[in-house]
């Protein structure tokens, strides 16, 4: 039977497809992943350092401090 008879619909395109030389089952399982990662776009963490960046600085006495080089340590 053909996808139409059955009612599925038009066949699917394949996410990739082997075009020279045989991958393995793990390459291809391993370039699947790579290239589903890059389509996410989640980002990796927030953007600024949370409180408890902060307190472990106060604690080390790591405030920042005026001086050459300070605008280096202001963001830890």
């Amino acid at each position: 039977m053909t996808p139409a008879e059955t009612g599925a619909g038009p066949a699917e395109q394949p996410l990739l497809a082997v075009v020279k030389g045989e991958p393995t089952a793990e390459e291809l399982a391993a370039l699947t992943a790579v290239v589903l990662s890059l389509g996410s776009g989640e980002t990796a963490g927030p953007a600024k350092p949370g409180v408890r960046h902060w307190i472990r600085r106060q604690q080390l006495k790591l405030a920042p401090k005026p001086g050459p080089g300070s605008w280096k340590r202001s963001r830890g």
